[in-house]
């Protein structure tokens, strides 16, 4: 249904592959004007939400707390996606 190429340089690791045949997985995307990637996950069956970017290697799985991520700072439309990710799986 949907592909999204990776815009980041190989320093920054493989992307996550991500897949919605689970059914308890809540995917979100965003990409800024600058090329910068993010992908939000939450899994419905254990409650666990992370955050993934480019910027900050693919490898690295931020945990999501209570919409808000530590570590991490996030530009404005950054968060506001975040939140909405977040206030998507709390309904």
């Amino acid at each position: 249904m949907l592909t999204i190429h990776n815009r980041h340089p190989a320093a920054c690791g493989i992307p996550p592959a991500c897949s919605t045949e689970a059914a308890d997985l809540y995917i979100g995307y965003f990409e800024n004007r600058h090329g910068e990637q993010w992908i939000f996950t939450f899994d419905r069956a254990t409650c666990e939400a992370r955050l993934q970017g480019g910027d900050v290697g693919w490898a690295s799985a931020h945990p999501v707390r209570d919409g808000q991520v530590d570590g991490l700072i996030l530009a404005p439309e950054e968060a506001a996606w975040l939140q909405a990710c977040w206030s998507a799986t709390r309904a």
